[in-house]
């Protein structure tokens, strides 16, 4: 008789890093661009007590399929919000970043229409909040090295604003074309062209017509909703500012 030996994978012989999953989450509010940070414990064993910082947390193996799972897991920890525009931004890891040891994060940003969001803490954080996001880069504090995920974060979202449709996942459905146009130089820091605009949003085919809402101007307007929620589209070439 045969006898099968079970192979066992050995323990692994080496100090494995601290994992965890960051989430840089966007809004518009009070036509601005705001980022959502979450108030580390006060407690002195704590690293960075009472620094704000970005959410995220520890990667948990039995919840987590994958970083995107722990990262939408996290978002709607804090925002209750299940299907947002979620991207995946970068990884940072080193052993300084994280006084407990080495430590590598895996960051996505989020988009979100934050008007109706109910925040929430959570158990580890002292408070969440909404900031303004131009502030933080002016005057970086953050815990850890999010001020410098944060700078980056903001980069990627600005530079693909240029040439795609992504600042639309930051409004609430139905929307007007002046609102969104609005998002878009929000984001963007400047204006557009409001004619070229119009154009190209109705050329690119990503819009649905959802009836006439209340626009802008207290007035009647055709309201959109996104073709596809899966994605942006992209522009074959980037906005000029108005006058150009």
């Amino acid at each position: 008789m045969s006898v099968t030996h079970r192979h066992t994978k050995p323990a692994p012989d080496f100090a494995r890093p601290y994992t965890t999953v960051d989430v840089v989450i966007f809004t518009i509010l009070e036509q601005s661009l705001k980022v959502l940070l979450v108030q580390r414990p006060a407690h002195p064993d704590d690293p960075f007590p009472s620094l704000w910082a970005l959410p995220g947390g520890f990667v948990n193996v039995e919840l987590d399929a994958d970083l995107q799972a722990c990262a939408a897991r996290k978002l709607r920890e804090k925002t209750a919000v299940d299907s947002p525009y979620l991207e995946q931004l970068g990884s940072w890891g080193s052993a300084a970043r994280d006084p407990r040891g080495w430590s590598a994060t895996h960051v996505y940003f989020a988009l979100i229409a934050g008007a109706d969001i109910a925040l929430t803490k959570g158990a580890n954080a002292a408070d969440v909040a909404w900031f303004d996001v131009d502030e933080l880069l002016a005057d970086p504090r953050l815990a850890f090295d999010h001020s410098e995920i944060l700078a980056t974060a903001v980069e990627r979202l600005r530079s693909k604003v240029e040439y795609t449709s992504l600042p639309a996942f930051l409004l609430s459905e139905p929307f007007t074309l002046p609102q969104l146009q609005q998002v878009y130089e929000t984001v963007l820091g400047r204006t557009v062209d409001k004619s070229g605009f119009r154009t190209r949003m109705l050329a690119a085919n990503f819009l649905l017509e959802a009836g006439h809402v209340e626009g802008m101007s207290n007035r009647p307007a055709m309201g959109y909703r996104l073709a596809d929620r899966s994605g942006p589209v992209v522009f074959p070439r980037t906005f000029s500012p108005r006058g150009h």
